[in-house]
């Protein structure tokens, strides 16, 4: 009965997360499993994986076969580069005390990639932020703008016909008394 690391669907329609689990090859996909051993959301940015290292380690060892997605997980993770660290000792290439210190060293390295990611992606997002509050503005002043022109605008056409109107009725006036009719006062 070949044994398969491989994550279980869970959620609900457009925010999946997924349970990773020991499953026999032949049971469905969210079917029936061993053991849980982790979860991964990949909605969280950065994606979140929480896995039981030791658990994992051993179901590796053991011959539980990962999917492509899990092998990625276990290789983000440290898991993958555990192994083979252990298969090393095991072959006698070096001490169990050598390969702790090289996967203590990469797990280090790994750690300050990852805290730059996130620090990159932090800064990312406040600077569209301040573009976008940027690009806000200039359309508020513009619109502002805009709706001062139209007041002077109609403040200088109410002008305008206050101004004109008392010199339309002179001419009406004027124009009465060449018709040949008396003024009447």
């Amino acid at each position: 009965m070949p044994t398969k690391i491989r994550l279980q669907r869970r959620g609900k329609k457009g925010q999946a997360f997924y349970h990773i689990v020991i499953a026999d090859g032949r049971a469905p996909r969210d079917g029936k499993f061993i053991e849980r051993i982790g979860i991964y959301n990949p909605l969280t940015r950065p994606a979140s994986i929480e896995i039981d290292f030791n658990k994992a380690l051993s179901w590796l060892n053991n011959g539980a076969q990962p999917t492509d997605t899990v092998r990625a997980i276990l290789s983000y993770k440290g898991i993958l580069y555990k192994s083979h660290l252990l298969k090393g000792v095991e072959k006698g290439a070096m001490t169990a005390e050598q390969a702790e210190i090289k996967f203590q060293a990469w797990l280090q390295e790994k750690q300050s990639k990852i805290t730059s990611k996130k620090n990159e992606y932090t800064l990312g997002i406040k600077e569209l932020h301040k573009k976008a509050h940027e690009n806000e503005i200039k359309v508020n002043e513009a619109k502002a703008e805009a709706v001062a022109k139209k007041r002077t605008e109609a403040a200088r056409a109410t002008a305008e016909e206050t101004a004109v109107e008392p010199v339309a009725d002179v001419a009406v006036e004027q124009a009465a008394p060449s018709s040949g009719e008396p003024k009447q006062d």
